[in-house]
């Protein structure tokens, strides 16, 4: 058995802050393991709280109003580009560019920047989002070489390969707002508030340019903190948002549509199979969890869920439940049979093209695994890895 000083010096206990004694939220299913989240004195997780809030003491028609004042302002005369839509194909980016174009009679660039490895599930929703559902659209590659090492790194050294993705999805929409001098910019949901995060984002209409990124979605560390490791400036330059001079040159505004509009993912999903095509993992299911409409278009998603479970004890299943209980979709006993069923299913799927992807070995693969188990999570038996502590 570790000690609590052996225990507190665990890398992902210490880079998180995780509090050594693990709770539970006493409505939805998530841990106090979640970065950043909040519990209050009833044992309620600042994410349900929201949730409360979103029912109960939000006037989404002063909202409403909002965003149309600030599309108003943004809104071109001639049909050029008004906002940009930072876009996978998903049930949430199809939801917020069609209800803009379609509901608010804007001009909206879809900006995507492309999965490590695309989906037959995902290529074909993104090609329905812009020929059924009717936008313009940017597609954005990074130099497959760089991205693939990149991928490697951020595994080995973040216990996260989907670090490099979320550079450039923050940048890349950026970088093209600011090159076609298109200052509004319009994410779907904040996640600081939607899942459990930073009080201080509660109220916030959007985030900066900077600080926000670095914190909320970089895990501290910016692109430019590879070149430790081998990676050229210079070919970093399509992770890297623009600078702050050019954000206020542009005007830069990042939205939520989700601040505006009642956001609700289910809903999301309903709405853009009906106006865009939208298809569900064929599968039935994805790996991990019980759902079959989020996240669908990387063949590495699931190595990005699978390290959280391993990192925090929060699997897939446990995001996509905690959800539904406060969108109330399902209960909290049904949410906890779904945890125990499907939380930190291996994601065999796609395993052996994720190992030649980064160029690992499968003994690699597993060292960089274990070295992420913090021993206040985990602990090994003759059997393997188990978790200490489960939903109950």
């Amino acid at each position: 058995m570790k000690s609590k000083a052996d225990a507190e010096s665990h890398p992902v206990i210490q880079k998180h802050k995780l509090p050594l004694n693990v709770v539970y939220c006493t409505r939805c299913v998530i841990s106090n393991q979640r970065p950043r989240i909040e519990f209050d004195a009833e044992g309620v997780c600042n994410a349900c709280r929201f949730a409360e809030m979103k029912k109960n003491a939000i006037d989404w028609n002063v909202r409403e109003k909002e965003l149309l004042k600030l599309l108003d302002e943004h809104r071109s005369k001639d049909g050029s580009w008004d906002v940009i839509v930072p876009a996978s194909g998903g049930k949430d980016s199809t939801f917020t560019a069609h209800q803009l174009k379609h509901k608010y009679g804007m001009h909206p660039l879809s900006v995507t920047w492309a999965p490590h490895i695309y989906t037959e599930v995902g290529w074909r929703n993104l090609q329905n989002f812009i020929h059924k559902g009717g936008i313009d659209n940017i597609l954005g590659t990074p130099n497959g070489k760089v991205h693939r090492e990149l991928t490697r790194l951020a595994f080995e050294h973040l216990g996260d390969p989907f670090q490099p993705f979320i550079y450039g999805q923050k940048a890349f929409p950026m970088q093209i707002a600011a090159k076609y001098k298109i200052p509004l910019i319009m994410y779907g949901e904040d996640g600081e508030v939607e899942y459990g995060g930073d009080k201080k984002a509660i109220g916030r209409c959007g985030h900066d340019a900077s600080g926000d990124l670095l914190n909320h979605y970089f895990s501290g560390i910016g692109p430019l903190y590879w070149t430790k490791h081998g990676i050229r400036a210079e070919d970093l330059h399509p992770y890297l948002p623009p600078t702050q001079e050019e954000a206020q040159k542009v005007g830069l505004k990042i939205r939520f549509l989700g601040y505006y509009k009642k956001w609700v993912p289910q809903e999301n999903y309903y709405y853009a199979v009906e106006n865009a095509g939208f298809c569900a993992n064929p599968d039935g299911r994805s790996e991990g969890t019980y759902s079959k409409y989020a996240s669908l278009d990387d063949r590495t998603d699931g190595f990005h869920y699978y390290l959280a479970f391993i990192k925090f004890g929060i699997g897939r299943a446990t995001s996509d439940a905690a959800h539904e209980i406060r969108d109330g979709h399902i209960d909290r006993e049904e949410a906890v049979r779904l945890v125990h069923r499907y939380d930190g299913e291996f994601p065999m799927k796609h395993y052996q093209e994720f190992l030649e992807y980064t160029g690992l070995t499968e003994k690699r693969f597993h060292e960089v695994i274990d070295s992420y188990r913090p021993p206040h999570l985990w602990e090994k038996t003759d059997k393997g890895w188990k978790l200490k502590h489960q939903v109950s």
